[in-house]
């Protein structure tokens, strides 16, 4: 059986299958990360994609237990790898990355060169794509054209921790590390649905924070709503990732498409006014464009120059494009979260 990636520029990869014997279509993307392709594949963000590791060997530490995901599924809609490992070796290896792939129902392929294929992406920006397993041809679908934050949030309201002082997590897709972050932190987290009203939530909260998610901000026009709302009631917000663009729009700011991206644990982010750069976990492909009246840019990308959050002047109100609970240095940028903790003066027992 043949398997292959076609673009929708024409190009055709042929590969070896080691996932799912199943075609699918979705955009085509590229992160650049040495390590993390448990975390990466289970990431809400990647709702609607097909992924491209640019890493040459993907597999060789295996799968750990659930507990371990940025969710309780597989998100990506397909896997494209240089080199495939199916003998893992390390102590939580739960099993192969080929049988995850098997089990979830998701394709991946093994090809010749995924540094052809970034080059191209990089080039030529991210585009839409589809994997054919034989002759089992499908349409392109964009995934941006929907509410992907829909399709990924939470529908039921969940609580974790128990701590004395209650946050609420506007869930966009949210990656579980950042809810068991604030958990550490003593925090009883309380986890929404992406479209909830948390004004109107029959609980006392003391800050709330936007979660990431996938596909273009735009899209979730009733949750830009909603924290208008809390902005009103000078409710104290910290936003992460989609996060970031959301709170951007609802505070009078613009947002675009960037071309390729930043998707990896290797972006680099510089703090505004200072000479200090941090290496930051990324997976997002909007941006915040203009920054809104009130607010000054807080960090910026070495790279591209491009947005990496921003900070109100007085109020607590801020928001970061990358993760903070996913510090790859390891604890590079933790800080934010206290910091955060501390504008909106909320004491907890670590």
């Amino acid at each position: 059986m043949t398997h292959k990636l076609i673009l929708q520029d024409g190009s055709e990869i042929e590969g070896k299958s080691f996932g799912a014997g199943k075609s699918v279509s979705g955009e085509v993307v590229f992160a650049t990360g040495m390590v993390g392709y448990p975390e990466a594949l289970t990431d809400p963000s990647f709702c609607g994609q097909i992924l491209v590791l640019t890493f040459p060997l993907v597999g060789n530490y295996g799968v750990p237990k659930k507990e371990k995901w940025e969710s309780s599924k597989i998100q990506v809609k397909g896997l494209m790898v240089c080199n495939y490992i199916d003998t893992p070796s390390h102590h939580e290896s739960e099993k192969t990355l080929g049988e995850w792939l098997k089990e979830e129902g998701i394709p991946a392929l093994e090809i010749k060169d995924t540094r052809e294929l970034t080059k191209k992406l990089r080039t030529k920006g991210v585009m839409l794509g589809k994997i054919l397993c034989g002759e089992n041809e499908i349409p392109f679908e964009d995934p941006n054209i929907e509410n992907l934050v829909a399709k990924v949030s939470t529908k039921n309201i969940m609580q974790i921790g128990d701590g004395k002082k209650t946050i609420v997590v506007i869930d966009c897709g949210v990656k579980l590390n950042i809810v068991r972050r604030l958990s550490a932190l003593g925090l009883k987290v309380i986890v929404v649905p992406w479209d909830t009203d948390v004004t109107k939530l029959p609980i006392p909260y003391s800050a709330v924070v936007i979660s990431n998610g996938p596909g273009d901000p735009k899209k979730v026009a009733k949750t830009i709503e909603n924290v208008k709302k809390l902005i009103a009631q000078k409710i104290p917000i910290l936003g992460i990732c989609l996060g970031n663009q959301i709170l951007a729009l609802a505070c009078g700011g613009t947002t675009y498409k960037l071309k390729f991206g930043h998707r990896s644990q290797n972006q680099p982010a510089i703090e505004s006014g200072t000479n200090r750069c941090y290496l930051t976990t990324q997976n997002h492909g909007f941006a915040v464009k203009k920054i809104p009246r009130g607010f000054r840019e807080w960090f910026s990308n070495a790279n591209d120059n491009t947005n990496e959050g921003i900070i109100h002047e007085t109020e607590p109100l801020m928001s970061v494009q990358f993760h903070p609970e996913s510090s790859p240095g390891p604890l590079d940028t933790d800080w934010i979260f206290d910091f955060f903790l501390k504008r909106a003066r909320i004491n907890t027992k670590k």
